[in-house]
């Protein structure tokens, strides 16, 4: 028999949920709450089934049956009514959803889901925050290439031709993002590659010369200021690691025992775990550390809190206050120094030296083997280094070539280092 508006405004709730039926399967669900849902039974493949058709009064019953009506029409013409009203529904999902700014985001959300390192989301973040007031109220499948063009030019008109290089490299990221979610056809960004500046490569300001490599090191010996961030300063010439690895250097990832510092992979620039093998020096100034931050879990924690690392510039603002400026000496020229140096002594394989700046090989295949590769040699080498800059900072025979044949020796008892 079939409903009525009447029969359906009189239902009252009962105890438990009970059904009114109408025709071809319809019916009326009534809760004990009071609310009253249509549904519609129906089976598909086999499977006996129930769609959920809307509320009422908000869907009258005249509006369920065309409901109902054009379930059954599907399903006649072999499609599940209830896969197609997910389908719809996350279609209507995504078509509120695209505007650059909204497909942006989504992206943003799954790189920090897959743990981008905090600098590389923080980059993207203020790159996509400039970018919002010109492209982000935008359909991404709506906009031109020159209207990326003109955002860039913008940055561009400023000299800052290396944030205008990143800036077109995450705009092209999020147009590959809106493609793989089906919300852009084509990159627009792709081939603007071509029309902004390249921006002129600059290296950073690093101290090569063996004597003023010896002046420096004498230099942070007498650093005046907060221990620990003299103690950071002493460590890394030693260890040459990024300055973000060191600042950010936890107790729980050194083992004095075997002398090896493992960082993991989440803290690399290129997301891959490192070591770096420990020389005696190192070891002695982890035992001058331990004292002062070992109730921390940061080596080398910020001076008001010790439950963050040291902020990244404390070591370059440290080389400020000794005199050196940006054009003579960064926090990351260690690296650069150390990498000059131990290629100039000859002594040592440049893949090695490579292998222990973290330079990783592109091919993944080569990457996975060289994973292991020149360990022992790598241990040796880092001996080796520490052992020569403490000849420089002595104020050792610095006129010599490194590695004219001579392997650089340190009197250690009178350093007080460990005997290992």
């Amino acid at each position: 028999m079939a409903l009525t508006a009447l029969a359906i405004r009189n239902a009252q709730p009962r105890a438990k949920p009970y059904k009114l039926s109408d025709e071809r399967s319809l019916f009326l669900l009534v809760m004990p709450n009071g609310a009253k849902y249509w549904r519609l039974r129906y089976r598909f493949l086999d499977m006996q089934k129930t769609l959920a058709l809307g509320v009422w009064p908000e869907v009258s019953l005249a509006e369920a049956r065309d409901k109902r009506d054009s379930a059954r029409k599907m399903i006649a013409d072999g499609v599940d009514p209830m896969v197609e009203k997910k389908r719809r529904k996350l279609r209507a999902q995504i078509d509120t959803n695209i505007t650059f700014k909204g497909v942006a985001e989504e992206w943003f959300v799954k790189i920090t889901r897959e743990e981008r390192a905090e600098v590389t989301l923080s980059k993207v973040r203020w790159l996509l925050e400039k970018v919002y007031p010109f492209l982000g109220h935008l359909p991404l499948h709506e906009i031109e290439v020159q209207e990326v063009l003109a955002v860039l030019r913008k940055i561009e008109a400023t000299g800052r031709y290396e944030s205008a290089r990143r800036m077109r490299s995450v705009i092209s990221r999020v147009f590959r993002y809106g493609i793989a979610t089906g919300r852009a056809k084509i990159d627009v960004a792709r081939d603007l590659r071509g029309a902004i500046i390249v921006p002129k490569t600059k290296h950073f300001a690093a101290i090569t010369r063996p004597k003023e490599v010896g002046k420096l090191l004498r230099d942070i010996e007498d650093c005046p200021g907060y221990a620990v961030t003299r103690l950071a300063l002493r460590m890394t010439p030693h260890v040459f690691v990024r300055p973000g690895e060191l600042r950010r250097a936890e107790w729980s990832e050194f083992d004095l025992e075997r002398a090896v510092w493992s960082i993991p992979a989440e803290k690399m620039k290129m997301r891959w775990p490192h070591q770096v093998p420990l020389s005696r020096q190192v070891l002695d100034l982890l035992d001058e550390i331990r004292p002062l931050t070992g109730h921390s879990p940061y080596v080398f924690p910020a001076s008001h809190t010790w439950k963050r690392p040291m902020s990244e510039n404390t070591v370059t603002f440290a080389l400020r206050r000794m005199g050196y400026s940006g054009s003579e000496m960064t926090a990351h020229g260690f690296r650069a120094m150390a990498a000059t140096l131990l290629n100039e002594m000859g002594l040592w394989n440049p893949d090695a030296i490579e292998r222990q700046l973290a330079h990783m090989e592109n091919n993944g295949v080569r990457r996975a083997y060289a994973r292991g590769q020149y360990w022992e040699e790598r241990v040796r080498m880092m001996q080796h280094w520490s052992d020569y800059l403490d000849q420089l900072r002595d104020g050792g025979d610095t006129d010599k070539v490194p590695g004219d044949g001579k392997v650089v020796t340190v009197d250690f008892a009178r350093r007080g280092a460990r005997s290992r």
